[in-house]
């Protein structure tokens, strides 16, 4: 057997696209070494020839990494080489098993936005500029390993002087997949409806500057899919948008010029640090902010709302833009009311044919969507609200005792979708999908499964769904899983909540039962029963029901979660018939003839299921306020205005409202329903002293849970821990116990596929594979 003279370095994590190869290249000539470096499906393989200074390397290796790299495992073994390599080289790309990570987009670094500025440079005001620092990555993947002819940019070749660049270790483009120039990159060009260029270049941006003084609407085309983009202050504009978008109340996000334009636009209240080091970073967030009472935006932009949604340019495209109009702009999902944003220049010019005024389009295509991420600042750290652009697909770690864990695909729920895929001990959660709610939706979903599939080729073992049978999600699971001759694994709905919270904080697998509360609208519980505001005591395979709400009356089945008034009628014939002619008094935009079909079907049971809903209650309590539409315009309309108007109140008294707790673990609602209605109030303090009343009785009821299981960690998860104003009272109700909240993952359902995978797998692990709940 030959003696070994070298030594081979196999290193996995974020180290392709992100110029670790010229990196490697550096130090190996800086420590004098000879060998050779490449990607490949694991990763990057170095191989040394024997020295001296290899420990040195090795060290700096870890302690230097460029900017967009992170090294999750190193490992060294002995190596032969047949003769002595003359220098180092970075050689072709090899594929092998698929265990390597891709990178998310990035924002533009500084050295890029410098050049971009330069007019004396190449690259001068180019919307595409890029290096292994910055750019995209993730959206224009087509394969591993991430080589340029595995990405869109196949499409493009590369002239004399990026290829110098791209084949010189010692610049900063080398290899940077994505690079180009206005000579032989992407270009970008203004149209109208009838798809014929108007201008192109630079040109086009000084097009659409003047669209936007105008009040006109552009359809705008970024890195993984179209934005809507009009002034921010013109009322008019605003308006019309909504209602071209059939959006008359959901709130938009603002791009701001430049980070110079916080101070303007926020509360003093407002941590100003942490939120610009947040809106600066590499994922280039929108983050959700109190607005100042004088922000230099349109009301119109968030209507009822304390918080605005604020983000900075995160790529040379909307820099170059935001720079050369110089306010604020409007950057909203560029879709249809119920479809899934466009994702190419043809589909964009149709779908959006009857809301865009102009296209600025650009040549480059996108392979995988990627809407803007949405994060809130909390006291204890980041809220997510979606997770997609500059996030996704970096890896969750899974819980201590499932390193072992199999191959999975769970695929979410119905609604803020995400699927997860369980592979090589990594739990890799998709990008924000949005809503199963129509055939195009569905199918850019399934596609984008499908071209995860394409590009990780795991060997699943199992599939997992949430458990309701007419979930979109169950159905093509149970497709898959019969296709594919493996397992389907069903999971409850808010036991997958409360687990993906659990796993983020990396509890151990063999960890005693904790208790959970689980806040959300709707889930299937057990034995079929509809779940919203539960108390359970719960591990990682287990889940049992200890307390919660008591279960109301749906009127409508799914109209109830668009129609308040459904609900407060609902409550009011469960708990206080007496108020049943007041309150139909007060709804004099509902026909007396509907309202009374509605009283008969509750009381009869027709199409109305009985659910113990959060969700449906606040939406109830803000119909009781009088703050709420005949029909909501979005999900969590009411709950969102009831919580602004509570956050407002400055009283120094709190109403006496309470919701006690039954001896057999459920809320006293006919209890709270008759203070309510004999509370006399103003709005601000009514709508306070309910946050209250809630949050006090479902600590409580967690308390008590405690107390009798002999557990103080509490999990809180679920889409109505979005209330900020919630969230508040329940740590400061819980404050002696540990309480652990989800921060890296959204409490609303783009969490599940990560709870549901961890579920599967823990089954699996323990050898209690059940394909039913």
């Amino acid at each position: 057997m030959a003696t070994s003279n070298g030594i081979m370095v196999r290193v996995k994590g974020k180290v392709q696209g992100v110029g670790f190869r010229p990196f490697v290249w550096q130090l190996a000539n800086r420590y004098h070494l000879v060998g050779h470096v490449y990607n490949d499906g694991s990763g990057v393989l170095i191989k040394l020839w024997q020295s001296n200074n290899i420990d040195l390397f090795l060290q700096s290796l870890t302690d230097e990494l460029p900017t967009l790299a992170r090294i999750d495992e190193m490992s060294c073994d002995s190596y032969h080489w047949p003769c002595q390599p003359a220098d180092f080289t970075i050689i072709k790309s090899q594929l092998n098993t698929i265990d390597t990570l891709i990178v998310p987009d990035a924002a533009t670094c500084p050295n890029c936005l410098a050049e971009l500025e330069q007019n004396q440079d190449r690259r001068f005001h180019y919307p595409f500029i890029n290096c292994t620092h910055c750019g995209p990555r993730f959206t224009i993947i087509k394969d591993i390993p991430y080589d340029r002819t595995n990405t869109t940019m196949q499409d493009f070749e590369l002239c004399i002087n990026c290829q110098k660049e791209y084949h010189d270790p010692t610049d900063r483009r080398f290899h940077a997949e994505p690079t180009a120039c206005p000579i032989c990159g992407p270009q970008i060009w203004c149209t109208g409806t009838d798809g014929i260029a108007l201008a192109q270049a630079e040109s086009a941006l000084d097009l659409v500057v003047e669209y936007l003084k105008q009040g006109k609407i552009i359809a705008m085309k970024n890195l993984g899919g179209f934005h809507l983009v009009c002034d921010a202050q013109q009322i008019d504009t605003i308006n019309l948008l909504r209602k071209r978008k059939n959006r008359p109340h959901q709130p938009f996000a603002v791009m701001i010029p430049n980070i110079d334009w916080l101070d303007a636009c926020v509360d003093p209240s407002v941590n100003v640090i942490k939120i610009k080091q947040i809106l600066t970073s590499q994922a280039a967030p929108i983050v959700l902010l109190r607005a100042k009472h004088d922000i230099p935006i349109h009301e119109a932009v968030f209507p009822d709302q304390t918080d605005i949604g604020l983000m900075l340019p995160a790529n040379p495209l909307q820099y170059l833009l935001a720079k050369k109009y110089a306010h604020p702009l409007v950057m909203t999902s560029a879709n249809a009311n119920s479809q899934p944003p466009a994702l190419d220049n043809q589909s964009a010019l149709t779908e959006l044919a009857r809301i865009a005024d102009y296209w600025l389009l650009h040549d480059r295509k996108i392979i995988q969507r990627a809407d803007d991420s949405v994060i809130r600042l909390q006291p204890q750290s980041i809220e997510t609200i979606r997770r997609s652009r500059g996030y996704v697909p970096d890896p969750l770690a899974l819980p201590i005792g499932l390193e072992n864990a199999p191959t999975i695909l769970a695929v979410g729920a119905d609604l803020k979708n995400t699927f997860c895929l369980v592979h090589n001990q990594k739990a890799l959660v998709s990008q924000h999908l949005g809503d199963l709610i129509s055939a195009s939706a569905i199918k850019q979903w399934q596609d984008t499964i499908k071209k995860w599939l394409e590009i990780y080729r795991p060997t699943l073992q199992c599939i997992v769904a949430d458990a309701h049978p007419n979930y979109i999600s169950h159905q093509y699971a149970q497709q898959m899983s019969q296709e594919l001759n493996i397992p389907l694994i069903k999971t409850l709905h808010h036991h997958a909540h409360l687990v993906s919270c659990l796993a983020e904080h990396n509890y151990p697998l063999n960890g005693s039962k904790v208790i959970g509360l689980a806040l959300d609208g709707l889930g299937y519980g057990q034995d079929g029963k509809l779940w919203g505001a539960e108390c359970v005591l719960f591990d990682y395979i287990n889940c049992h029901k200890l307390g919660g709400l008591p279960a109301v009356a749906l009127p409508g089945g799914d109209l109830a979660s668009r129609q308040p008034w459904r609900n407060l009628l609902a409550h009011c014939i469960s708990f206080v018939p007496e108020k049943i002619p007041q309150i139909i008094n007060s709804l004099i935009d509902i026909d007396a003839n509907t309202l009374s079909l509605i009283e008969r079907s509750i009381k009869q049971q027709i199409n109305s299921p009985l659910a113990s809903s959060a969700g449906r209650l606040f939406d109830a309590v803000a119909c009781a306020l009088g703050i709420t539409p005949k029909t909501l315009s979005w999900e969590g309309e009411g709950a969102c205005k009831l919580e602004a108007i509570a956050t407002s109140y400055q009283g120094q008294t709190i109403p006496l409202l309470t919701m006690p707790v039954n001896e057999n673990m459920t809320l006293n609602l006919a209890y709270f329903w008759r203070q309510w209605f004999n509370c006399q109030d103003s709005q601000a303090a009514k709508a306070y002293a309910f946050h209250h009343a809630f949050a006090y009785a479902m600590a409580d009821l967690a308390k008590r849970a405690s107390k009798q299981n002999k557990s103080d960690i509490i999990v809180l998860s679920g889409g109505v821990l979005q209330n900020k104003l919630l969230r508040k009272l329940l740590l400061q109700y819980l404050s002696n116990y540990t309480v652990l909240l989800p921060h890296s993952l959204p409490c609303n359902d783009g969490g599940i596929s990560f709870g549901q995978s961890v579920i599967a797998a823990a089954k699996l692990s323990n050898k209690t594979i059940k394909t039913d709940v």
